[in-house]
C-alpha cells in the first residue's frame, strides 16, 4: 500500500467524526467511510495475566476486522496487545512511529501484520479525507510516570524515542488529538508542535491516571501509602489539565486509565493511585483551571460513541457501582492464573546457573552508562539465600537473610520464582518493566530515594 506523505495547514469547517470508546486507550475513530482503530486491548490478561477490564469487555477483537488501519502508539501490552491482535485480521495495516529501536515493528511482523512506519511529525494520507500524524514523545524520565524500571533504552535523538507516541487524526476539517500515555512533562514539546500546526482541536483524548507499581507494591505505612495515592492522583489530573489548557480542544475525553488487577494480586486494587473515571470527570468539570465554557469534558460507556458535530454521546453515562465492581473482582478476576503460574517451579540450581551471565550483561551496561552507587540490589532467590548485586563493580554474592538485614543501603525486590526465571531468561519471556507495571514485583528501599541509573541497568539483568 502506497502512502502519500505531506504537511499542510488545516482549514476548519465543521464535519462529523464519530469516536467510539472501547476501553482503556482503545478508541475507534470513524470518518466518511474510514475507520482507524487505536491501541486495541480487548482481551483480559495482559502484563502476564495481571491486567483486566472493568466494566468487563463483552465484544471480541474480530468484530473490528472491518477497520482500515490500526494505530499502535507504543509497545506496552495494554496498547500493543498480543492477545487482541492475534485474533484480528492480519491484512489490516498497522501504523506506528518510525522509532529508532525496532522492537515494536519486529513484534508486529512476528504476529503476521504489515507495519507502516511513519516519520515524526509528517501528516500522512490514509484513505478518503482521513490523515494521521504521529509524533514521538520527546524525552523520557521514568519518574514522570512514577515508574522505576524505565520503559526502554535511552533516546538517541528528538523524535525517535522508543517509549511512546501521540497522534493527530484529521479530515481537513476536524482534528482529533490522542496523547495516549504521555505525561504532560514528557509530551509538552510535541503537543506544542501540534497546537501550532492545527490551531483548532475538536477532541482531545487524554490520559488521566498512572500505571505504576507505586505505591501498592512498596513497603509503606498506611498513611504513607494514602498520601502517595493522593499526590499521584492529583499530579496526573493536573497533567491532564495542562494538556487541555495548551491544546484548548472543544471537547476532551479522559481515557487510558481504566484497568484492574486480577489474579492473586487483586487485593492491591484499592491501594493503587487510580481514580474511577467518573471521579476524574467530576474533578475536570469542576476545575477552576479549565475554561468550562470552551472546553467540555466527555466520558463514555464501553462501546458508546460521541459525535463531534452534534456534541452528543450515543447514550448517557452509567456510573460504576463500586460494590458490584469489588464482587466481580473477588468472584471472577481473583481466580485467574498468571501466565507464569502455569509453569513448573524452577529448581534453585536453574536460577543460580543464570546469574553469572545476567550479572555480566548488567555490569556491561553499568559501565556503558558510567553509573556507580554503593546501593545493593537484593533479590530473593529462595528461602535461604538472597542474591546481593553490587552497583559499583564489586560483583555479586549470595547471603543469608540475616546478613541482608544488616545492609544499610539497598533496594530489595521479591517476586514469584517462576517469573524470576522468565525475567532472567530475557525479554522474549518477560521484561522487568512489564513485570513492574503488572504489579508482580514487591519493593523495599532504604533510603527511600530513586536512582534512575540503577533501574535502567537492572533492566538488562538477563542472559
Amino acid at each position: 500500500m502506497g502512502i502519500e506523505i505531506f504537511f499542510i495547514s488545516i482549514i476548519h469547517i465543521r464535519n462529523t467524526v464519530k469516536i467510539t470508546y472501547l476501553g482503556s486507550a482503545s478508541i475507534l475513530v470513524e470518518d466518511n467511510g474510514t475507520k482507524v482503530l487505536c491501541d486495541p486491548w480487548l482481551v483480559d490478561g495482559e502484563f502476564y495475566g495481571s491486567w483486566a477490564h472493568y466494566p468487563p469487555v463483552n465484544y471480541a477483537p474480530n468484530e473490528f476486522n472491518d477497520v482500515d488501519f490500526i494505530y499502535v502508539s507504543h509497545i506496552h501490552p495494554d496498547h500493543f496487545s498480543v492477545r487482541t491482535l492475534s485474533k484480528m485480521n492480519k491484512k489490516i495495516p498497522i501504523l506506528l512511529h518510525d522509532f529508532h529501536y525496532k522492537y515494536l515493528k519486529d513484534n508486529i511482523v512476528q504476529l503476521g501484520f504489515t507495519p507502516i512506519e511513519l516519520q515524526h511529525n509528517k501528516r500522512t494520507h490514509l484513505k478518503n479525507d482521513t490523515y494521521i500524524n504521529i509524533l514521538a514523545a520527546d524525552n523520557c524520565d521514568p519518574q514522570l510516570c512514577f515508574k522505576y524500571f524505565g520503559c526502554g533504552l535511552a533516546e538517541k535523538k528528538f523524535g525517535s524515542t522508543s517509549i511512546d507516541s501521540m497522534s493527530v487524526i484529521d479530515n481537513g476539517k476536524e482534528v482529533i488529538v490522542n496523547t495516549n500515555d504521555c505525561p504532560f512533562s514528557l509530551g509538552q514539546t510535541s503537543a506544542s508542535i501540534i497546537k501550532n500546526a492545527y490551531r483548532e482541536i475538536d477532541m482531545l483524548l487524554v490520559g488521566y491516571s498512572s500505571a505504576t507499581a507505586y505505591p501498592q507494591c512498596f513497603d509503606l505505612t498506611e498513611s504513607e501509602r494514602e498520601n502517595a495515592k493522593k499526590s499521584i492522583i492529583q499530579k496526573f489530573l493536573s497533567q491532564s489539565e495542562s494538556y487541555v489548557n495548551l491544546l484548548k480542544p472543544r471537547f476532551f475525553l479522559p481515557f487510558a486509565g481504566r484497568y484492574v488487577l486480577s489474579g492473586k494480586n487483586w487485593i492491591l486494587n484499592e491501594k493503587r493511585a487510580v481514580p474511577e473515571l467518573e471521579d476524574a470527570y467530576e474533578y475536570f468539570i469542576n476545575s477552576p483551571n479549565i475554561d468550562q465554557s470552551k472546553q467540555k469534558c466527555v466520558i463514555l460507556n464501553l462501546k458508546s460513541s460521541f459525535n463531534t458535530k452534534t456534541g452528543k454521546a450515543s447514550q448517557p453515562y452509567d456510573k460504576i457501582d463500586k460494590n458490584e465492581k469489588r464482587a466481580y473482582i473477588e468472584q471472577v478476576l481473583a481466580n485467574q492464573k498468571y501466565d507464569y503460574e502455569l509453569e513448573s517451579e524452577p529448581a534453585t540450581e536453574e536460577i543460580l546457573e543464570l546469574i553469572p551471565r545476567c550479572y555480566e550483561r548488567f555490569e556491561r551496561k553499568r559501565k556503558e552508562q558510567g553509573f556507580n552507587s554503593d546501593t545493593k540490589v537484593l533479590l530473593d532467590v529462595n528461602n535461604d539465600r538472597i542474591l546481593s548485586i553490587s552497583c559499583d563493580g564489586n560483583g555479586y554474592s549470595f547471603i543469608s537473610k540475616e546478613e541482608a538485614s544488616k545492609i544499610s543501603k539497598f533496594v530489595s525486590i521479591s517476586l514469584d520464582k517462576k517469573l524470576l526465571r522468565w525475567l532472567l531468561l530475557g525479554p522474549k519471556l518477560a521484561h522487568w518493566n512489564n513485570a513492574e507495571i503488572g504489579s508482580h514485583l514487591r519493593y523495599k528501599r532504604k533510603p527511600d530515594i530513586y536512582e534512575r541509573g540503577l533501574f535502567y541497568c537492572l533492566n538488562f539483568f538477563h542472559v
